[in-house]
């Protein structure tokens, strides 16, 4: 009998003389949701993609856990025993001090000048890297001396030195707005300026880095902020980097007044609160899609069932139960469903290997923060689209298949 429903169910969907039109409306349905599972699967590549990349390239730029110290101006002064706590807290890996200040950059000779933000580091630091600018600085992957002028290194931002025309080996005049001095006989006050040589240009794909971020010695950064000792803050990276928050409260606790920690987490929780909205308001819109398609389907089953209804009628006189009947119909629908989920599902595969393999589709990075369309699939949200694609196709069945069950056998037969 099982053998017999699954035959009428697929001799019901194929196309005959005089149901053409019917079958017609099957493919429409079939159509319909191998769209909108193709259509989501894609889009939720896209928006995974999106968040994983930034997420990665933040973390690859900043370090997990800031460490600051309240009401001086983000100057530490002893930030030694700091750098020695931090160290010993659970799971962190490596502990540095840091300068981040906001500067002005000329090229001697023009009137052109860029903003920009200047990072002191210690390329000499041993232990794990605190970024991945640590990294290659240490590796040697990025040239950060010695320089040919005399003059301290600088690493700048690639799409920053094309605005400037700056390459490796020339100098660049490096403006403090934190530094103001008011020289006798003036009477206003002017920024520190030191001249520094670019040794070396860094790219992140990643449109605020690559447009505004600059590398120099932490020395250098402290006498161009003529802090003497001092340093901005220092940078903590933890293993596990979701684990930020709890080594933040652990060292809040740990060092106490006057200073506060931030991790990377807080400091960009809106970032990816708006990431996580803008994918389930996305999802939910396309799923309308296969929602749409649930609608075809009922309208299928629905004209199949006036179309055969005196078939249906003939089939139930001869002694086939409702139960039978119902599960014709819903097999049917079942079948639609089945089939436009994996043939969407495979279309959706195939385009998102086909973007992140060919990356074809740019990005204005000023808009995007990236220059290309990043994706990533989650087998769990694939999984996800696909059982409910199935499970809606299947409660659209149930509305027709069960008036198909009602039928009279006499009324069927006298259907005209």
């Amino acid at each position: 009998m099982k053998r017999l429903d699954w035959f009428l169910a697929r001799r019901y969907l194929a196309s005959r003389r005089k149901g053409q039109f019917v079958s017609l409306i099957t493919l429409i349905s079939v159509g319909g949701v191998f769209v909108g599972v193709a259509a989501l699967i894609i889009v939720i590549a896209v928006m995974t993609g999106l968040q994983q990349d930034l997420q990665a390239k933040i973390l690859g730029m900043n370090p997990h856990v800031y460490v600051f110290q309240q009401g001086s101006g983000f100057r530490m002064p002893d930030w030694e025993p700091v750098v020695e706590k931090a160290r010993d807290a659970p799971g962190v890996l490596s502990a540095e001090p840091f300068i981040m200040t906001q500067v002005g950059v000329l090229v001697p000779g023009t009137d052109y000048a860029q903003p920009g933000t200047v990072f002191g580091i210690d390329p000499d630091a041993t232990g794990t890297p605190l970024t991945t600018i640590h990294a290659e600085i240490r590796s040697g992957e990025l040239g950060f001396g010695p320089t040919q002028s005399g003059h301290p290194p600088l690493l700048m931002g690639r799409r920053l030195a094309e605005k400037m025309s700056v390459f490796p080996g020339d100098t660049v005049v490096v403006a403090s707005f934190e530094n103001l001095k008011t020289p006798a006989g003036l009477g206003q006050p002017v920024p520190a300026m030191r001249m520094f040589e670019v040794t070396d240009r860094f790219s992140t794909g990643m449109y605020e880095y690559d447009s505004n971020y600059m590398y120099v010695p932490l020395w250098a950064a402290q006498d161009l902020l003529d802090i003497g000792s001092a340093v901005g803050g220092v940078g903590v990276t933890v293993e596990e980097p979701w684990e930020a928050s709890a080594t933040a409260e652990w060292l809040q606790r740990e060092l106490r007044f006057p200073y506060y920690t931030q991790d990377w987490v807080d400091l960009n929780a809106s970032l990816f609160s708006a990431l996580k909205l803008e994918k389930l308001a996305m999802a939910v819109i396309l799923f309308l899609i296969v929602i749409v398609a649930a609608f075809n389907i009922i309208s299928t089953l629905i004209m199949v069932v006036a179309d055969k209804t005196r078939e249906i009628g003939i089939l139930k006189s001869m002694g086939m139960t409702d139960g039978t009947v119902l599960r014709i119909f819903m097999q049917q629908g079942l079948a639609i469903g089945v089939v436009g989920t994996l043939l969407g599902t495979g279309l959706g595969l195939f385009l998102v290997w086909l973007l992140d393999t060919y990356q074809f589709i740019e990005l204005p990075g000023d808009v995007y923060f990236l220059d290309t369309l990043p994706v990533a699939l989650d087998p769990l949200d694939v999984t996800l689209i696909v059982v409910l694609s199935i499970m809606v196709a299947f409660v659209a069945t149930i509305y027709p298949a069960r008036q198909a069950s009602r039928l009279l056998p006499v009324e069927a037969i006298r259907h005209e």
